[in-house]
């Protein structure tokens, strides 16, 4: 079976620097990284009594593993928007959690060289448990000042409605 079907003169696979993240039903602004999508099944051995001495393995509980989505330091306050859903320090006691709304799902895109939307992931009951404001500080550094935020998910599936885009030719 050929790798790319749509385009069977393609050779490479997609490279990882093309790519958006929504939420909320929008792109949001400037997300320069994302973490990889994992997920891994315990495994769970058992042996029955007359067997010979080997043991037998059947899949347990499955875990997705959080995401980290970084940016520049910018103006935009999404990513503590949705921080502060989780917990805000200014919201008093018993609201410090936005129960009703904390929690999203989001959609990973990846697009080919040529700009195509290419492969989707829609991730499921995102939260964020972890948000870094501001980076360490450093007057000798040369760096862009990054923010970032580790998204908990409940799963993620691919978007099959996303099929292989016809790429141009321009020969």
């Amino acid at each position: 079976m050929a790798e790319f079907s749509v385009n069977p003169q393609r050779f490479d696979p997609y490279k990882n620097f093309k790519f958006r993240v929504r939420w909320d039903g929008r792109f949001v602004a400037g997300i320069s990284k994302v973490g990889a999508l994992k997920r891994s099944t315990e495994v769970v051995e058992h042996r029955v009594g007359g067997d010979s001495s080997t043991g037998r393995k059947s899949p347990g509980r499955t875990k997705f593993e959080a995401i980290m989505l970084e940016r520049g330091v910018t103006h935009d306050e999404d990513f503590e928007r949705w921080a502060n859903l989780v917990w805000n320090v200014e919201a008093g006691l018993g609201a410090e959690v936005s129960l009703s709304d904390f929690r999203k799902d989001i959609i990973l895109e990846m697009y080919n060289e040529a700009g195509q939307l290419a492969i989707a992931y829609k991730v499921f009951r995102c939260w964020v448990s972890e948000f870094q404001a501001l980076p360490e500080l450093d007057s000798n550094a040369n760096a862009v000042a990054i923010q970032s935020i580790k998204l908990e998910n409940e799963g993620w599936i691919r978007d099959v409605e996303v099929q292989e885009p016809t790429e141009p030719s321009f020969a």
